[in-house]
């Protein structure tokens, strides 16, 4: 990919702009509003879904592609999306992996793949300059319509991911995060590592990358959020240039439900005790939680700030680490997916307090559903969130990430501008009635990893 000579002065410049972005976007931060950014939002004719918002103050531009292509359509072969994703970057049929980094080096751009259980990523960050601009779109174009799955690259990639896979094998938490996902979802596709398993890697074939790119990676399963110093002409421009090779193709199917059980349907609590040499137990405890778009998701998100999500002012920090020392760290988290995804709460303790530690825990959670918040501890939750929210959107990057996020769940388009407002309308019955409905310690899946014969 050849480069004008004339530009290396604008590379140069790139350098320096990346050390200022980060002063310039600290000054700014305190004086931004709680309002979100104006969002505007149209449909290509391959029915690829665009979320654009203009960020005059810097010259740049963050492209994110967002395809529901995640590790939940891998089928029976676990690690298959991930795969996929990660050698989109390895080149096309007219470039390798060495060459097209090269390219985006040559123009000061960044360009890079992630792969979740819902979702498939791919981000592009460049300059807004034409001439870096440009190329830059023109190459991440190609890398995305017509990957080429080269048989070296994909024997390359395949070792190094078995080489991540056996030492995931070997840590306590990965053990702990695969263990605790199975045992809650069972036969649901959110249950499968998204790296996929040593035995399922190992039978990937390219023909089966081509086959999996070429369903999913396709218009109407596409979502682009582009966040930069553009007008709306420019981002439609570069959004199709990006696109427009993209069949429109078939949107996924919708993933199987998976509610969380009432309170009165009797379900097993299963505790999986998994013996390792570490010094430490890993604990999470948990059940299937809440996808975005669910009725109980502010009072879930403002009572779990207060039980868990506040860090060391929380009540289960408050009990396990400093009434009792049990754990350095301890936390609960709503993780909100397509469908309901985990409800967690983490720590980790000494071998020999594990029981105990668990055991707070639970109790923790009980008397929380029981008794709900204090009006006090509501309030400075709320003030602690929406205090914090401009800090939310202090950076193109940030805002990039919840703009996809909106992209690709279908939230509304005013989300931004009305979080504060739905977080300041929760009140304290409103928690004590969605805990009530919705979390159930009595049924939920404990994993320990530790060495539980010190007990």
């Amino acid at each position: 990919m050849a480069i004008n000579p004339t530009l290396q002065p604008k590379l140069t410049f790139i350098h320096g702009l990346r050390h200022r972005i980060l002063l310039i976007l600290a000054l700014l931060a305190p004086t931004a509003g709680i309002a979100g950014p104006a969002i505007q939002h149209w449909t290509t004719s391959n029915g690829v879904q665009v979320y654009f918002v203009p960020a005059p103050d810097l010259p740049m531009v963050d492209v994110r592609i967002v395809i529901d292509a995640g590790s939940a359509r891998d089928g029976q072969l676990p690690g298959l999306a991930f795969l996929s994703n990660k050698l989109i970057k390895d080149g096309d049929f007219g470039l390798d992996a060495d060459q097209v980094a090269t390219g985006f080096e040559r123009v000061g751009a960044r360009f890079s793949t992630t792969c979740y259980r819902d979702m498939a990523i791919i981000d592009l960050r460049s300059l807004t300059d034409p001439e870096l601009l440009n190329p830059t779109i023109q190459l991440a174009a190609q890398l995305v319509t017509k990957p080429a799955f080269q048989e070296d690259s994909l024997e390359r990639e395949r070792q190094i991911l078995l080489v991540a896979l056996q030492e995931r094998l070997q840590s306590p938490s990965d053990i702990a995060n695969d263990a605790f996902m199975a045992a809650l979802y069972a036969d649901h596709p959110y249950a499968t590592p998204t790296e996929g398993t040593v035995a399922s890697v190992k039978a990937i074939k390219r023909s089966d990358l081509v086959t999996f790119h070429n369903r999913y990676y396709v218009g109407r399963n596409t979502t682009v959020a582009i966040v930069g110093a553009l007008n709306r002409a420019t981002a439609e421009k570069l959004a199709w240039s990006m696109v427009k090779d993209i069949p429109a193709g078939r949107g996924a199917p919708m993933l199987t439900p998976l509610a969380t059980p009432p309170a009165d349907k009797t379900t097993n609590n299963a505790q999986i005790r998994i013996q390792h040499p570490s010094t430490q137990t890993h604990i999470l405890i948990g059940q299937p939680g809440i996808s975005y778009d669910d009725a109980d998701y502010f009072p879930l998100y403002v009572g779990n700030h207060i039980l868990g999500g506040s860090g060391l002012v929380s009540r289960i920090s408050e009990e396990i680490r400093e009434k009792r020392g049990l754990s350095y760290s301890a936390y609960s988290y709503f993780n909100p997916m397509r469908q309901a995804g985990p409800f967690v709460i983490g720590l980790q303790t000494r071998n020999d307090q594990a029981n105990e530690a668990h055991k707070v825990a639970l109790e923790t959670i009980k008397q929380f559903i029981e008794t709900g918040p204090t009006v006090t501890e509501l309030e400075e939750s709320k003030q602690n969130i929406t205090g914090g929210f401009p800090l939310r959107l202090s950076s193109n990057k940030k805002i990039i990430g919840m703009l996809a996020t909106i992209g690709f769940y279908q939230l509304p388009l005013d989300y931004l501008d009305t979080f504060t407002t739905k977080v300041d309308l929760v009140s304290v019955e409103m928690i004590k009635e969605a805990f009530t409905r919705r979390v159930h310690p009595e049924k939920m899946a404990t994993i320990m990893v530790g060495n539980l014969e010190s007990e």
